[in-house]
């Protein structure tokens, strides 16, 4: 299993950026993914989920309005679109496979990638 993250960068207070996850090694669309941060000195921080077909979002109350999961299975690619960004957004972010079709408070992770790190500075 390999899950590939893309995209991040260095974007001012207000700018939007799409991450990019591609994943290989088994069947993408069998499985629900999710996005999971860790800012500077902070520990990991759950972002945003989808199921298995793209059916069903989840999101963390300060991302909600502003970030948005999406999945294409026909790609085996999981993406996040971060708008309104903000300094709080500064993080590495990963890209998990959950074990199951559907995210549940709780749910396992069983493989991660190595991270796209996203600055938000003017």
């Amino acid at each position: 299993v390999q899950l590939v993250e893309s995209g991040g960068g260095l974007v001012q207070p207000g700018g939007s950026l799409r991450l990019s996850c591609a994943a290989s090694g088994f069947t993408f669309s069998d499985y629900a993914m999710t996005w999971v941060r860790q800012a500077p000195g902070k520990g990991l921080e759950w972002v945003s989920a989808i199921s298995w077909n793209g059916g069903i979002t989840y999101y963390a109350e300060s991302m909600k309005g502003r970030f948005t999961i999406s999945r294409d299975n026909a790609k085996n690619t999981l993406y996040l679109q971060m708008n309104s960004l903000k300094s709080d957004d500064t993080a590495v972010y990963y890209c998990a496979k959950v074990t199951g079709s559907y995210y549940y408070t709780g749910v396992s992770y069983d493989y991660w990638g190595q991270g796209t790190h996203v600055t938000v500075s003017s």
